[in-house]
């Protein structure tokens, strides 16, 4: 029987399911001694095929497949967690390459009683080759684009509110109960806002390290980030003490520029605060991607970056101020 149960969420994913299925064939934690449990939300490219054609290949590895039939990231982890047979789960997902001592140093940690969740950092890559995507994976890293969300660009081993992804024993589960299949998004915070409520703490370590491929274009990072910031109020609803300042900061710019803008038509002076909150605005950005394209030695980023922070912070706050009025 396994040890450890690594769990993916998985829809369409041809692209990276090699690359993370390699990725974990690689892994220095013995292989008998893990099992990977894919809950494939019935994808319609050829991600089944690649993941058969990765079985034959490695036989030596436990790969299984459980079907995901409501679609959901949440119920794709759950799923796939009450198929498991480690002690130990580890969630990851069909898009991120861990580096090869990935498991080994979530285990050692858990082992070790250091959290009752444990995770890492992302090094956040660019989903495509073009010069817009390396703006984005820049901006998505930066702490003017995400705040203080630690596991996109800490270097200091802490404890945190949340880690992606996350490593835990089993039996966690019978504590605090399975991942909540009425968020679409957020529900890692969740779940670990249930452990802290638990009494539990959860650890991020940045040698705990995956490669995370952000979203190629803007439009997609628009799509990621309104879902991110309408599910983040949904869950908010329930446990209101957790917002943070970097969450706050989004919805409340969106309402300022919308407040100004419309009072604008009336008055000189909102007129002129509109004006002066986006040149602000605008000034910050360019003043980072400035820096940034000087230190990276990419001119596009002098742009491109901005363009991308702003998609993040608008479409984040927008989709939080919607769903405040939103009911389902």
């Amino acid at each position: 029987m396994p040890e450890v149960s690594i769990v993916v969420p998985c829809y369409n994913e041809q692209a990276t399911i090699t690359l993370l299925l390699c990725a974990l064939y690689d892994q220095t934690y013995p292989h008998q001694k893990m099992e990977i449990i894919i809950a494939d939300a019935l994808s319609t490219d050829q991600t089944r095929l690649m993941i058969s054609s990765f079985q034959l290949d490695h036989a030596d590895m436990q790969v299984h497949i459980v079907d995901n039939p409501k679609r959901t990231i949440p119920s794709a982890l759950n799923e796939a967690i009450i198929s498991a047979q480690g002690e130990y789960i580890v969630r990851l997902d069909a898009h991120c390459v861990p580096r090869p001592d990935y498991v080994e140093r979530c285990i050692f940690a858990l082992q070790e009683g250091i959290g009752m969740n444990v995770g890492g950092v992302w090094d956040i890559q660019p989903g495509k080759p073009q010069a817009m995507a390396r703006a984005i994976a820049v901006a998505a890293s930066h702490p003017l684009g995400v705040g203080d969300a630690h596991y996109r660009h800490t270097q200091i081993a802490q404890y945190t509110d949340t880690v992606p992804f996350g490593s835990f024993r089993r039996d966690l589960i019978q504590r605090i109960g399975l991942y909540d299949e009425t968020l679409l998004a957020n529900e890692d915070y969740e779940f670990n806002t249930r452990i802290r409520q638990a009494g539990g703490k959860i650890w991020l370590d940045p040698q705990i390290c995956s490669t995370y491929y952000a979203r190629a274009d803007l439009v997609a990072l628009a799509k990621q980030y309104y879902r991110y910031g309408y599910w983040k109020m949904r869950m908010l609803f329930r446990y209101p003490n957790t917002l943070r300042w970097r969450q706050a900061l989004p919805p409340l710019f969106v309402l300022s520029l919308l407040i100004f803008a419309i009072a604008s038509f009336f008055s000189s002076i909102a007129l002129f605060f509109f004006l002066v909150e986006i040149a602000l605005y605008m000034l910050i950005l360019f003043l980072t991607s400035f820096t940034l394209a000087i230190k990276r030695q990419d001119g596009f980023l002098a742009l491109g970056v901005p363009l991308a922070i702003a998609t993040m912070h608008l479409a984040w706050g927008s989709g939080f101020l919607w769903s405040i009025f939103h009911k389902q």
